[in-house]
């Protein structure tokens, strides 16, 4: 007699192959994003790193640890020494007067810090190295075209900076830059350091200048000069490469090919555009780096009847031997941001102030970490400014 087969009720596949669950406080949160933030100085020199300490107490955080140094072969090493995987990184670079050794730290630094899986990567740079070779001269390069791809190579997602050269600057990049302006700083300087104010006139040293000038004027509600015919210097020069190849001797020419010759530049004489006889002249500008051209029209103005002179611009490079002339010009002060370290400048010239600019650069970095909107930094700001 045949033996009878028990049938067992089948197994469901999901019943028969399911794993033990975890318990949840052992279960990984593996795709979590810390919401932290850190701050960190790509230069370890004590100039570089003030601004950033400024900026780091306004916020309430500590300075990230790392060590940032040159090895005796001229190399630049960078060590992270702490975690900062899923995290904000704010990267505060100044740029001293060895302006290569800083783009190397802040190239370097973004690439260990990308490596060390941080979340975003965001450079605090408020002076843009190479900001005046963003236009083709001759047969040269847009250098500062290679630096944003550099930056972006290395890792950095979103750039803050600080009055940039040209505006234009800003389309080099392939991810968001803030500009952020100097200007209400220096224009409150001028309504509480600057006595008498009200009977001053701004004054552009060069009809390029004259819609910043233009701006100042406007909000303080005074007068406008603008000085006319002095020697351009080679980046205001349109030389942008169209004369290659260079003329050669004896060239054929296409016969009936004639075509019109440009008229060489001439410089008429200088002359000032504005009233500024018995008046406080105030010149503004984006960058003081060789003075000569701020001692010339200091001497103008004083030509034309200005009894106090001053020079405000938002980075103060001050290159070479800036201080020796401003010491011994009609200059009576000299007045920029702490963008650019220049402590050494002000013990040669007691002439140089600082204004300081960290308020904006840590209320700017709050706003990113935080996802709010940047507009408020903006107001009232127009294109022209």
């Amino acid at each position: 007699m045949p033996k009878k087969l028990l049938l067992l009720p089948p197994l469901s596949v999901s019943s028969a192959f399911r794993a033990p669950r975890a318990c949840p406080a052992a279960r990984p949160a593996m795709n979590a994003a810390r919401t932290g933030y850190r701050v960190f100085s790509a230069n370890s020199t004590a100039a570089c790193t003030e601004l950033a300490k400024r900026i780091t107490e306004r916020l309430g955080a500590e300075l990230g640890k790392s060590v940032v140094y040159q090895e005796t072969n001229g190399e630049t090493r960078v060590e992270i020494k702490e975690s900062v995987r899923g995290q904000d990184i704010f990267i505060i670079q100044t740029i001293p007067r060895d302006v290569n050794t800083a783009v190397m730290e802040l190239l370097i630094m973004a690439y260990a810090l990308k490596t060390a899986c941080a979340r975003n990567i965001i450079g605090v740079i408020p002076y843009f190295p190479y900001s005046k070779q963003s236009k083709m001269r001759k047969r040269g390069s847009i250098v500062c075209k290679l630096l944003a791809s550099m930056l972006a190579k290395a890792g950095l997602t979103h750039i803050i900076t600080m009055d940039l050269h040209q505006k234009e600057i800003q389309g080099f990049f392939s991810f968001p830059v803030d500009n952020l302006r100097a200007s209400p700083f220096l224009l409150q300087y001028i309504q509480e350091e600057i006595p008498n104010y009200r009977n001053a006139v701004i004054v552009a040293k060069s009809p390029d200048a004259a819609k910043r000038a233009q701006s100042y004027a406007e909000r303080l509600r005074l007068g406008l000069a603008v000085i006319h015919g002095e020697a351009q210097c080679a980046e205001l020069d349109m030389d942008d490469g169209r004369h290659s190849p260079p003329m050669v001797k004896n060239a054929t020419v296409h016969p009936g090919l004639e075509l019109p010759l440009m008229m060489a530049k001439e410089k008429p004489p200088i002359t000032v555009v504005g009233d500024v006889g018995g008046r406080i002249a105030i010149i503004v500008d984006d960058i003081i780096d060789d003075v000569e051209s701020f001692v010339a029209a200091a001497e103008i103005l004083k030509e034309r009847g200005a009894y106090k002179i001053y020079v405000m611009a938002t980075h103060g490079i001050l290159s070479a031997e800036a201080p020796r002339l401003i010491e011994e010009s009609s200059i009576d002060e000299v007045v920029v941001t702490n963008t650019v370290p220049h402590e050494v400048q002000k013990l040669q010239c007691p002439k140089i102030k600082t204004v300081d600019i960290s308020l904006i650069l840590s209320e700017a970095i709050r706003r990113i970490h935080n996802g709010e909107s940047m507009a408020y930094l903006f107001r009232n700001i127009t294109v022209d400014d």
